[in-house]
């Protein structure tokens, strides 16, 4: 058969459309080029609509390599820019630089980088007109309480948002319409809430001679363009306090300040913080927000308006047209991986954002990453160090409870020795907090007489029992079930016993302890909303509780003045992980959560439950010997070529059929290029091998930091069979999580 003839690259008249590259939001590995209508004017940044197939994309004009030419495609088979959205401010310079670097380091198609930089839907929409109302009028003839409470909660002035004065109020949204009718409320534009603006010289805080040093220091650190400074200061010794001076400094030089935080419950105290110090609310930036209130924020931060933004690690992929200081708050989190769609870690690639815009970063944490604390070492971060707590507080003392010598009674979980000083401390009128790192009621339910356990159906891991709720809950997939009567297997009746604690028993045998004490529970699953959250934590912070029991969400850089004591009743919990960052977890994690207590004049004191007293983890924290577990834990690094001495990366291989995945998972491992200092380990099956019906294969490739693992996994990928059908290979550069 003949070939078909190929249509000639026509050459475009020079009064006909100019070509662009245009990258479209989705898993694309480069832009497309698209016609430029007549009349219309684009750059890079610019936001326009294309087709492509039968749909309309919202997406952005990208650049050509430099010196590359237009490719020589025939104009007809070139689609035409639909539209450009003119209102929407474009993409900096810097944005587009950042987004390049992401996709190459990460192995990701840039387009999945630019859907993350275009999350605000609403930011590309035109903005509604936003109305409040406000007391204007006199008071209605018909008076109620409920109208009472509002004109009591409007009696300030100001505008207000319909549904927070009804909240505030605690009537509903019509009694406020009701208001409108009567003449009492009148309606008007809202205020722009998001580009407030915020006074770097009000109301500094009376630093000690230690935070005085620290400031200094840091200020001196990032007045000349990129730097890295890791303030490395213990829970309490007013981190937060010094930074505010090198905020204060960028928005004094007109620039604008990005705070990243770890978790969302946080973000509430820290704005009041920022509004206390600074006169005016920053702009916020998380999953939590709305896509409207996202869609401002999103458009405020393009436009230079707002000068200070507080967020989750996704606002690193903000717009800013004038970054003049990134801070990186509790660096050490692990929440700063993400590991859907584009794996990256936040806390580097903010240092990479400042080394980009030429902007200075700071890292606070009490408890560094060991990656931050050796690039310290080496002079590529400047270290600030903070020893000592804010007014004199003292560090708890801890002591560890060993199990085997103080075991717990029959049927419970806390030690004598820990009740005992539970006793003490609420006798005292003082708080206790309980952390024990898993959810639910019981991690695993069993019926004693035929030995029948609850497993997910879609992954091999147990249905944790959540006893409020009344249901079995798979944590990896969300699979659900209510809790049988009699067991599914033998059918036995009132058979079924709970396996092990979680938060939730452990309040119930707080209860049956100390049933005068006034209890919160503080974990995701019991207080999903994020108002409901900020709630629990005013009450704690307000000693409307006495004692606390959480999980990990405890352990965030709260302040609990009223917090004595904190028992940790599985010490020894992340310890049994096969991962390597399971003792510097561990460590960050116990170090943390016990830094809660006696933050200000009362007394701290942390008891650690364990059955391994004698593991370096819980010797270093017992001694508080911080600095002899990380040299440990460096030198241990150092010699095993781990992270950050040595680099890795993580090809997880998935698919429906066990069979198909092992397979596919040994084919890519054969097409792997022979290396001298590159190490491909497996396919092996993950620890967790079946998540959401799917089944898991990993290879892990091991490098040594001066390698360019990116460069060889390219090579790897071209010759590597793809995957096709159900199968799914993901790449994960520096992997945090071996599950």
């Amino acid at each position: 058969m003949a070939k078909p003839e190929q249509e000639p690259s026509l050459p475009i008249p020079e009064n006909a459309p100019d070509t662009v590259p245009v990258l479209v939001p989705l898993a694309l590995p480069a832009p497309y080029d698209y016609l430029v209508p007549e009349g219309a004017r684009v750059s890079p940044g610019t936001f326009v609509v294309v087709p492509l197939g039968p749909v309309k994309y919202a997406a952005a004009v990208w650049r050509r390599p430099e010196g590359a030419a237009p490719p020589k495609i025939p104009r007809k088979r070139l689609r035409e820019i639909l539209g450009v959205l003119d209102g929407v401010p474009p993409l900096p310079p810097l944005s587009l630089d950042f987004a390049e670097w992401v996709a190459d380091y990460t192995l990701t198609p840039p387009g999945m980088v630019l859907r993350m930089m275009m999350s605000a839907t609403a930011a590309f929409e035109p903005p509604p007109p936003r109305y409040g109302v406000r007391l204007t009028g006199p008071p209605p003839e018909r008076m109620t309480p409920a109208r009472t409470r509002v004109l009591e909660a409007a009696e300030n002035g100001l505008i207000w948002v319909k549904s927070l004065l009804a909240e505030a109020a605690g009537v509903s949204p019509g009694v406020i319409d009701g208001l409108v009718d009567a003449g009492t409320l009148t309606t008007e534009p809202l205020p722009d809430t998001v580009a407030r603006e915020l006074d770097p010289s009000r109301l500094r805080a009376t630093l000690s001679e230690e935070q005085t040093a620290a400031a200094n220091q840091l200020l001196d650190n990032t007045r000349g363009g990129f730097a890295v400074s890791l303030l490395d200061g213990v829970t309490g010794s007013g981190k937060t306090e010094v930074y505010f001076e090198v905020i204060a400094q960028a928005l004094a030089a007109g620039k604008q300040a990005l705070v990243m935080i770890p978790e969302i419950a946080l973000t509430s105290a820290f704005l009041a913080r920022c509004e206390e110090r600074f006169g005016a609310r920053p702009a916020e930036w998380h999953s939590g927000l709305t896509q409207s209130a996202r869609g401002r924020t999103w458009r405020a931060v393009a436009e230079g308006k707002a000068q200070l933004v507080v967020g989750a690690r996704s606002a690193l992929f903000l717009p800013f047209p004038n970054l003049g200081l990134i801070v990186v708050d509790e660096e050490h989190d692990q929440a700063y991986k993400q590991e859907d769609r584009v794996s990256y870690q936040a806390r580097d690639m903010a240092v990479v954002r400042g080394h980009l815009g030429k902007c200075p970063v700071v890292l606070s944490s009490a408890t560094p990453s060991i990656e931050s604390l050796v690039n310290a070492e080496q002079g590529r971060y400047r270290h600030i160090p903070l020893r000592a707590r804010y007014k004199a507080a003292g560090l708890p003392g801890l002591a560890a409870i060993d199990m085997r010598k103080d075991a717990p009674e029959k049927g419970a979980w806390l030690s004598p020795v820990l009740v005992d000083a539970m006793a003490e401390t609420l006798e005292r009128g003082e708080q206790a907090l309980l952390f024990l790192n898993r959810r639910g009621y019981a991690p695993l339910t069993l019926c004693r007489k035929c030995g029948y356990r609850f497993e997910c159906p879609n992954c091999s891991a147990w249905m944790v029992e959540h006893r409020f709720r009344h249901r079995l809950e798979c944590h990896h997939c969300g699979k659900f079930a209510p809790i049988p009567e009699e067991c599914p297997s033998c059918g036995a009746e009132e058979s079924l016993v709970a396996c092990g604690p979680g938060v939730e028993r452990i309040a119930e045998e707080v209860a049956e302890r100390f049933p005068e004490a006034r209890r919160a529970i503080l974990s995701s699953d019991l207080t999903p909303r994020i108002a409901d959250l900020r709630e629990t934590l005013r009450e704690i912070e307000d000693r409307e509780v006495d004692v606390v029991i959480g999980t990990q969400l405890v352990a965030k850089g709260h302040h609990f003045p009223g917090l004595a004591l904190v028992g940790v009743v599985d010490a020894d919990l992340g310890l049994a992980q096969g991962d390597p960052r399971a003792a510097e977890r561990t460590f960050q994690l116990l170090s943390q959560v016990t830094g809660r207590a006696g933050r200000e004049a009362i007394p701290g004191r942390g008891l650690l439950q364990t059955y391994l007293p004698e593991h370096p983890v819980l010797q270093a924290l017992v001694a508080g010997d911080r600095d002899a577990f990380y040299a440990q834990e460096i030198a241990a690094r150092r010699e095993a070529g781990m992270p950050p001495f040595g680099r890795l990366a993580s090809i997880l291989i998935s698919g429906t059929d066990r069979a198909a995945a092992e397979n596919h998972a040994r084919e890519v491992a054969r097409a792997a290029p022979p290396a001298d200092t590159i190490q491909v380990l497996g396919p092996a099956e993950a620890p967790l091998a079946v998540i959401r019906g799917r089944y898991r294969y990993r290879l892990l490739v091991k490098a040594p930091r001066e390698a360019d693992i990116q460069a060889y996994i390219r090579l790897w990928m071209e010759n590597a069979p793809k995957a096709r059908g159900s199968l799914r290979l993901s790449i994960d550069i520096d992997p945090y999580n071996f599950l």
